[in-house]
């Protein structure tokens, strides 16, 4: 099979060609080409496929191999693969498990419309909201230094939580509009370099707080960016900005 690896920020994704549908959607396979010592290597694994009405379609599998929801950082790799496959030429429209996206692209540059978000609720001082994945969002000092693993595995696995599982976003104010968001992330179940729904739902909640209209955002991959416009407590028009690489091509045996 061939097979191309992207990134985003530092979160990693195996990509592959399916509109012919010949990839054998095996949980153990997905699982095992994701797994860095066994395998290629990566935080998840995307399918691009066709779909009536869209540029393409995107189906998502955590590296665990479980079919998952939205994840941000896949869909910008996903749309620079588009690209690269000349799918499209700078801006295209794709549907994905959360519904529909558009998207664009300038100089490697990729900009991704995400779903709205309607409500934004709270656990204790912590905020909880769906970006097309359930994320938890928690405020904390001295982000660099924070036990991400630990906590976020914790509040992941925690009584409200461990059914249907959360992610887990830690944050920590850089400036008037610049934020530090580290990510716990389930199906992974670990801490990723990137997390672009993760991103986009910390975001929100700094823009919930100011009249700003966008956010700069420093991961350990790098750095992001996102744009919403704000009506009461829900957000529309959402974008989350940034690079997507391809990193190399290569054939695997899947059998």
């Amino acid at each position: 099979m061939e097979f191309y690896k992207y990134q985003g920020t530092g979160n990693d994704f195996v990509m592959v060609d399916n509109r012919d549908l010949q990839f054998p959607k095996d949980k153990n396979i997905i699982e095992k080409l994701c797994d860095r010592r066994f395998g290629i290597g990566a935080d998840g694994l995307i399918l691009l496929e066709n779909d009536p009405g869209y540029d393409f379609k995107m189906v998502y599998y955590n590296s665990d191999g479980g079919e998952s929801t939205m994840c941000g950082n896949g869909g910008r790799c996903l749309v620079a693969f588009a690209f690269f496959l000349d799918v499209f030429e700078d801006k295209c429209k794709f549907i994905a498990i959360d519904g529909e996206h558009e998207a664009e692209i300038h100089n490697g540059i990729i900009k991704l419309k995400m779903i709205d978000v309607d409500t934004i609720s709270h656990d204790g001082n912590d905020a909880v909201l769906n970006t097309g994945s359930p994320h938890y969002v928690k405020y904390v000092e001295n982000l660099a230094d924070y036990d991400v693993y630990t906590q976020g595995h914790n509040i992941r696995n925690s009584e409200n939580y461990k059914e249907k599982g959360i992610n887990v976003n830690f944050v920590e104010k850089i400036s008037d509009n610049e934020i530090f968001v580290r990510t716990y992330e389930r199906g992974v179940e670990d801490e990723t370099y990137s997390c672009g729904t993760g991103v986009t739902a910390s975001a929100l909640t700094f823009l919930q707080k100011d009249n700003l209209t966008s956010v700069k955002v420093k991961t350990l991959g790098g750095n992001l960016k996102v744009y919403a416009e704000k009506n009461g407590g829900s957000f529309c028009n959402i974008w989350l900005e940034g690079p997507a690489k391809q990193v190399f091509k290569g054939k695997v045996d899947i059998l």
